[in-house]
């Protein structure tokens, strides 16, 4: 039996820039709408649970807030496969073997690091307390958090199946599951939360639970994917399962927990800069979740192209060529830039439309929310190109297995740079609110600096194998 046909891509050096833009686009097409469906799944909960009142949407966005943040930092953390499985496709000597020991060792890594995170999820409640979070609050995100424990390693199990498809030429395969589990995740909250097709109306509960059971059918689908699609399945993924492969899983580590860390400090940011508004005014927070959550809807282009770019820069660098790793970055790199300057466009052109999705811009009672709202995504739409292109430049050094040094610079621009900045800006000056997002903006434009530049100076700082002899 057979799935139906997803094409293959290109292991090969392609011929041309174009040839090279080509493979890229099929490659980071499916990612970026798998990316974009992720971020529905987080939308739909909000919409059911945002009828069940303020103290329940309360808690389901501090549960989700802990459970994502802690969750991605894992699939960070498995990440490393993207580049290990990419450099061995691209060696093409022993793939099959070499595969499926970083498959099976990312998956190892991911699922031993799921215990520490469901340890502090079972804690949640207290943790919001701590705080000094609302009791009724806290105590709603505890029960929630409880029942997405189980979730933890479903999660880390779907990103590595996900990686490895993706790195093995099947990126397609990760649009189809996730737009399964954003389906069970409607009809899950439907159910649950309200009580329809004879099931109990269990409220922000019943959310949770179709959380849960979306994450489990996407790890389902993904199995089924893997035994029956044809290319998939001469890897053997699964195969000797029970067998330690030290050295990999080093080198999962090694490569992933710079990752993983990369992701909570850019998190921890974002997180941070929320906190500064809510010391700012209510309408300032209100303002910056709707700009903010706009941002990160396009945001999701360039984390597909960055994720695509790791494995075509990946195979590239396998394969010692160097010519294929400059063609692939700097394709990827100008790609990620175009795009972001397409998304700046439109919030220039159009930010009320855009905030309409969120509040009726024309109602009295937000007028101070969507005016603060249009200053932030001004702003928004000036720092689309940084963050494009530290997005995909991070992905082409990972490509390269550079993890490391990238994450110092994420951790100087991001926190020394973008968060003093915020802290300068919106407390010592007449901008605010908007001066915490220049300051995010700022912050967001040295570490792109930086990135590209060790991009470009990857030949002199060894970062690529040796020209090859003539």
């Amino acid at each position: 039996m057979n799935v139906p046909a997803i094409p293959s891509l290109s292991t090969s050096s392609p011929r041309s820039a174009r040839a090279e833009a080509g493979a890229l686009l099929l490659l980071a097409s499916p990612l970026v709408a798998a990316n974009l469906l992720q971020m529905a799944i987080a939308a739909v909960d909000v919409v059911f649970v945002a009828r069940l009142g303020a103290i329940e949407l309360a808690a389901a966005t501090l549960a989700a807030f802990l459970f994502n943040l802690l969750s991605y930092a894992l699939i960070g953390l498995t990440g490393a496969a993207a580049p290990l499985i990419a450099a061995e496709v691209g060696r093409k000597a022993h793939a099959v073997r070499e595969v499926r020991r970083s498959f099976r060792m990312a998956l190892w890594v991911g699922l031993l690091g799921a215990i520490p995170v469901m340890l502090v999820l079972w804690q949640g409640e207290a943790l919001l307390r701590m705080a000094g979070q609302d009791e009724q609050v806290a105590k709603r995100a505890g029960d929630f958090l409880l029942v997405l424990l189980a979730a933890v390693p479903l999660a880390v199990t779907a990103g590595v199946m996900r990686t490895a498809a993706a790195a093995l030429g099947r990126p397609g395969w990760a649009f189809v599951a996730t737009g399964a589990a954003l389906a069970i995740d409607i009809l899950g909250n439907w159910a649950l939360v309200f009580g329809h097709l004879g099931a109990p109306a269990m409220g922000l509960i019943g959310s949770a639970l179709a959380n849960l059971l979306s994450f489990a059918v996407m790890v389902l689908i993904y199995a089924v994917i893997f035994a029956c699609d044809q290319r998939l399945r001469r890897y053997r993924l699964f195969g000797h399962w029970w067998r330690l492969e030290a050295a990999r899983a080093r080198d999962i580590c090694r490569l992933g927990l710079p990752i993983m860390a990369t992701w909570l400090l850019e998190g921890g940011l974002f997180g941070g800069a929320a906190l500064l508004m809510g010391l700012i005014g209510v309408a300032d927070v209100a303002a910056h979740a709707i700009a903010l959550n706009i941002a990160a809807f396009a945001f999701q282009v360039p984390s597909g192209i960055a994720q695509a770019a790791t494995i075509r820069v990946g195979i590239a660098f396998g394969s010692g060529d160097r010519r294929w790793i400059a063609l692939a970055g700097n394709v990827a790199i100008t790609f990620g830039i175009g795009v972001m300057a397409a998304t700046a466009a439109i919030m220039w052109i159009a930010p009320r439309a855009l905030i309409g999705a969120y509040v009726d811009p024309a109602a009295p009672a937000n007028a101070e929310v969507v005016d603060l709202a249009l200053r932030f995504l001004a702003v928004a739409a000036v720092f689309q190109l940084a963050d494009g292109a530290q997005a995909v430049a991070a992905g082409v050094l990972r490509g390269l297995q550079d993890t490391r040094v990238p994450m110092i610079i994420a951790a100087f621009g991001y926190w020394i740079v973008g968060f003093g900045s915020s802290v300068a800006l919106g407390f010592a000056t007449p901008l605010a609110g908007t001066g915490v997002w220049w300051g995010l903006a700022a912050g967001l434009l040295v570490v792109a600096i930086l990135l590209v530049g060790r991009w470009s100076a990857r030949n002199r700082l060894g970062l690529v194998p040796p020209p090859r002899m003539a």
